[in-house]
């Protein structure tokens, strides 16, 4: 049989011209690979196999901080152009505090003068086609002056168990210039409704259009565990008066009576965040036309329900992982990541069920130290966030800056800064155009998991002790829902993925053709229960009817014990009793224990790429097939065939690093689709598939070494085209080397761009393709071959296809690398320069201290190597 390869689609068009779908690299120029090709004999149909259109929605938007909000037009345009100009679709607008010796500009937070600035802004973002969000306060919570004591957050304290309720004292954190004031009782819906009448006073008296979207950060409202209505509706819910049982509210689960009671408050105080303060919160904004985007997590309340009501759901990352790619720098000073996929997966997973187009994440919070992340570690968290739900990006984030202020600038202390000021700003556009393909395939079709994993919240109300009140904070999930995410865990790794699905969306599910369908729309194979204990009665009579109309239902480990809450128990028990009798014997029912083998019946939905490989993928659903995201964030490198968990009769590759694009090859064996994938640590990869129809496009190419490898490791000279202080030298260097090494002191704490060019004579091979290999690059890098631009490396592998860029002969290897910050910002603190000049928190250290990075050792710079030209050749004519 004959396999034929052609050329992939791509060219080197300048970039400049923002033409981010072509560049001349590819990432499937790997190991030694069978190539093969499947072999179709119908002929191919024609099919737009082009990219999506790249939208402002598409791009990814940033959080704009405005310090004390002091700003003004031409620093708007300036900071707005900056932005667009590298690729940025969207801001969203956050006033916070200030920064010192420029309280004379500050701007009152909806005052006619901020209604001003919003407005030139809206008019500034809509000329250069970028949106703008604001969020609904200032800091966070929401919150400020006019929150009266009696609307103020509020607490209850028991002396001699009998309550006293007062008010918690908590003031908006972060607060800006007329943001300050009071916490607002979220629970109280008078309380809430007032809130936001401000807002329409604000907008009506300036005539000032409202943005496209309004947010709210994540539910930091702390010891607000009380309301004056609580118990008026805790009876109303509940059916009985929470007076009568306070000893057993405040004896920890002491008693199963105690365990019942305290689960019975903590619904309650979900129920009426959901319907105080989120519903009357999507009313306000949809009575007004406005999107909704909220981080639901640390509420006291169902996270799924609490993110479903609104239109974008938003996750945060909030640390850097530990992934295990060779070459991924790994920094000393570092957060722990307390956002892993089982944290991520509830705002995805109520967008999913609910309908909802986007999830999006509050991205880069912390990695590591300021001044010290890099784009190479960004990708990969990135990357996990995507395979997670993840379709559109905001940045945490970028402070609003003006033109005159010194470096660094205004910064804001909890953040990977993407601003201009950065010096990852320089490459950083390569990086936006990744994240902007990848999300113009995320956004578009239907989500394709597998299984509803059922949230077990009630057993999450009975069993947590310490406090009566609970809220869901992303921080040490995994470790207070260990058997939850145990689970999670189980399943993807088998090689499925999951939603989350809480009781209240139980309850409008249907079963479509076999498959459990969301009122969203979704489609499930299987319902799963992972080891429940404790389920409402309703929630149990909708599982058995599903079960009836011919729903998989799944008990991984166990089968439920018993109902929650204590009203009418015995009753409850009873009727809990007669439904697990029947539905124990559904046909379509099963049980059993908590492993791989639970789920055998669905091994041809099972996703190799997961299971064998260890990679990370997201799969959707188009018209014509499904539409895939790989990631391989571990040192196991994919070459060889991959089963797909779903059929194809042909499928394109998309490469979201490169724009390229390429026909991938399949084969049909034992009954499942698998495609020929390269794939190495670090690296990912976009497949649209098409169900029964063999597409007409050119093919992938796949790639093997040969045995040619040129060392690129002497002759090289350096010089610098940005640097600050100024170096004006040119290094010869007999090795590569970082440059904080070299017989210069001030390399040792500069930061910019430094152009490295050797020359080497070189003959190629007809038929042979050439990559070339940057080894270690600190931080990215752009490539020129002879005078033409090969691409911009930020991220591992650094590696570019050059064959059609050499000529025979002699050539020119350009390569600019850009460092960090971290040295120049640990010399103004050796010098002394005081660049720290915000008030409130000021600007602290990843451990939130007021900490100076003078005793910093000079971080490597510059193009490390080793710099190599390995010879590919093309796999064809077997």
């Amino acid at each position: 049989m004959i396999y034929k390869f052609s050329h992939q689609h791509g060219d080197t068009g300048d970039a400049k011209k923002r033409n981010i779908f072509h560049s001349p690299l590819s990432i499937f120029n790997l190991l030694p690979v069978f190539a093969v090709c499947c072999f179709v004999a119908c002929t191919p149909e024609p099919e737009d196999v082009s990219w999506p259109e790249i939208t402002r929605e598409t791009k990814p938007w940033t959080r704009w901080w405005w310090m004390g909000s002091a700003v003004d037009s031409a620093n708007i345009t300036y900071n707005l152009e900056a932005l667009s100009r590298a690729g940025i679709g969207g801001v969203e607008i956050t006033p916070i505090y200030g920064v010192k010796g420029r309280e004379a500009q500050y701007i009152d937070y909806l005052s006619p003068r901020w209604m001003e600035m919003l407005a030139f802004t809206l008019s500034e973002a809509g000329r250069l086609d970028m949106g703008v969000d604001m969020n609904n306060g200032t800091g966070w919570p929401f919150g400020g002056p006019e929150i009266s004591v009696d609307d103020a957050a509020s607490k209850v304290i028991f002396r001699d168990g009998r309550p006293e309720v007062g008010k918690t004292g908590q003031q908006v954190k972060r607060a800006a210039p007329g943001g300050k004031g009071n916490v607002l009782d979220h629970l109280n819906r008078e309380a809430v409704e007032r809130y936001f009448e401000k807002f329409d006073r604000a907008f009506a008296a300036a005539g000032t259009p409202f943005p496209q979207g309004v947010f709210n950060d994540s539910y930091e409202v702390y010891d607000a565990d009380w309301t004056p209505a609580l118990t008026d509706e805790f009876e109303r819910r509940r059916g009985y008066r929470l007076q009568d049982h306070f000893p057993e509210l405040l004896a920890d689960g002491a008693t199963d009576s105690s365990a019942r009671v305290i689960a019975d408050y903590r619904e309650t105080v979900g129920d009426m965040l959901r319907e105080n303060f989120t519903q009357v919160w999507v009313d306000w904004a949809h009575g007004h036309g406005l999107t909704v985007r909220n981080q639901a997590h640390g509420s006291p309340a169902n996270l799924i329900d609490l993110y479903a009501l609104v239109d974008i759901p938003e996750c945060e990352s909030f640390g850097i992982t530990d992934f295990d790619i060779p070459g991924l720098r790994r920094d000393s000073i570092r957060k722990t990541n307390d956002s892993d996929p089982t944290v991520l997966k509830y705002a995805s997973s109520a967008a999913h069920i609910a309908g909802k187009k986007y999830t999006s994440s509050e991205t880069f919070t912390w990695l590591t130290e300021h001044f010290r992340t890099s784009l190479s570690q960004c990708k990969p968290e990135l990357d996990l966030m995507f395979a997670s739900g993840v379709n559109h990006v905001f940045f945490h984030g970028t402070a609003y800056s003006p033109r005159d202020a010194a470096w660094p600038g205004w910064k804001f202390y909890a953040s990977v800064d993407m601003s201009p000021t950065n010096t990852i700003w320089r490459d950083a556009p390569a990086f936006f155009d990744y994240i902007a393909r990848t999300q113009a395939f995320l956004q578009s079709g239907a989500p394709d998991n597998d299984f509803l994993l059922y949230l077990p919240i009630y057993d999450f109300l009975h069993e947590q002790r310490g406090n009566y009140y609970l809220s869901f904070a992303i921080h040490g999930m995994r470790e207070r829902l260990p058997e939850f995410c145990g689970a999670v865990d189980r399943i993807m790794a088998s090689g499925y993925d999951v939603d989350y699905i809480s009781d209240r969306f139980l309850q409008t599910c249907t079963v479509e053709n076999g498959l459990l369908k969301t009122e969203g729309g979704a489609l499930y194979k299987a319902l799963i229960l992972p080891a429940v204990k404790r389920i409402p009665v309703e929630t149990l009579s909708r599982i058995h009817e599903l079960a009836q109309q011919g729903a998989a239902v799944i008990f991984a480990g166990q089968y439920p014990e018993d109902v929650p809450g204590l009203f009418r128990l015995e009753e409850r028990r009873q009727a809990f009793s007669r439904i697990m009798e029947k539905l124990r014997t559904e046909k379509t029912v099963t049980a059993g224990t908590f492993d791989a083998s639970l789920l055998t019946a669905f091994d041809t939905y099972r996703e190799s790429f997961v299971a064998d490989f260890g990679g990370k993928l997201i799969r959707r659903r188009h018209d014509g097939g499904h539409i895939y995201f790989f990631a391989l964030l571990q040192n196991r490198p994919v070459d060889g065939w991959v089963a797909l968990g779903t059929r194809a009769e042909s499928a394109v590759f998309y490469d979201p690093m490169t724009g390229k694009t390429g026909k991938a090859c399949l084969r049909t064996r034992n009954g499942r689709t698998e495609v020929y994938m390269q794939l190495r640590p670090g690296e990912s990869i976009i497949i649209k598939t098409f169900a029964g129809r063999n597409i007409r496009a050119e093919d992938w190419i796949y790639y093997q070494p040969t045995d040619r490898i040129v060392a690129l490791d002497t002759d090289w000279k350096m010089r610098f085209v940005e640097s600050e202080p100024a170096v004006n030298e040119t290094f010869r260097l007999p090795a590569l080397i970082s440059w904080t090494e070299l017989d210069n002191e001030t390399l040792k704490r500069n930061m910019g761009t430094a152009l490295y060019e050797t020359t080497f004579d070189f003959t190629k091979e007809q038929g042979r393709e050439y990559r070339l290999c940057l080894g270690d690059v600190r931080e990215s890098a752009v490539v020129r071959v002879n005078g033409k631009k090969a691409g911009t490396r930020y991220a591992v592998p650094f590696e570019a296809l050059i064959g059609d860029l050499l000529r025979d002969g002699e050539n020119t290897l350009e390569i600019e690398v850009t460092n960090l910050p971290a040295n120049r910002i640990a010399d103004y603190d050796r010098r002394g320069v005081e660049w720290r000049i915000f008030h409130e928190i000021n600007f602290v250290n990843i451990t939130y201290r007021d900490t100076r990075f003078d005793t910093w050792t000079p971080l490597p710079s510059g193009l490390l190597g080793p710099v190599v030209i390995r010879e590919l050749e093309k796999k064809c004519n077997y």
